[in-house]
């Protein structure tokens, strides 16, 4: 079993989990606007993808409604800041119209700070330290879910730092060293898994 064990730990390391603690705040929003002119109309469509793409990459690490309302009330300067990196394909435009595949990335530690500035209740690091992995649970039954997580992490020595909770979901927080043996423990107990931008996600 231990041989078994150090196996699975091995390949899950080597197919996504050993890169994977630090979220990748990258994304692409495909956006068609009309406007009076194609300027006008490209323009708001940046700042439309800044604010799907803002919105998108931290959910995972903010309260969805807080979010939700900080990123709809912010100014497009503001949102502009949060962005490192931007770049467009398929790319088009006529006298009023501008359409692209808009891809950006959002800067960790800016990110951090606004949303600590604008009040918004968040688990995301700010790039300095990766000792915490981001965990998000999701279960059909939530009680008999919740008990069964919480005797997996008892079982493998594992601290549960709860989050948010949201309806049937619970984000927690786990030491960045235990995230393996916590995947393999829970996937030995028939869940399954997978990762995005970071965070690791599991349901039953």
């Amino acid at each position: 079993m231990k041989i078994v064990r150090l196996f699975s730990c091995l390949l899950l390391c080597t197919t996504f989990l050993c890169g994977a603690y630090a979220a990748d705040l990258k994304s692409t929003a495909a956006i068609s606007i009309t406007s009076d002119t194609a300027a006008n109309a490209k323009n708001i469509a940046f700042d439309e993808a800044r604010r799907q793409i803002i919105s998108e990459v931290l959910l995972p690490y903010a309260n969805p409604e807080q979010l939700k309302e900080a990123v709809k009330n912010a100014e497009s300067g503001t949102l502009t800041n949060l962005i490192s990196e931007s770049s467009i394909d398929g790319e088009r435009l006529s006298d009023t119209t501008y359409s692209a595949n808009i891809t950006m990335i959002v800067d960790r530690k800016s990110a951090k700070n606004w949303m600590t500035e604008n009040s918004i209740q968040n688990w995301l690091s700010d790039g300095v330290s990766e000792d915490a992995a981001i965990v998000q649970i999701i279960m059909t039954d939530k009680l008999a879910g919740w008990m069964e997580i919480q005797e997996i992490a008892r079982n493998e020595d594992i601290n549960l730092f709860t989050k948010y909770i949201n309806g049937n979901q619970i984000t927690v927080e786990i030491p960045t060293s235990s995230r393996t043996a916590f995947t393999i423990a829970v996937r030995e107990k028939g869940w399954r898994f997978s990762n995005s931008d970071g965070v690791l996600k599991i349901w039953k």
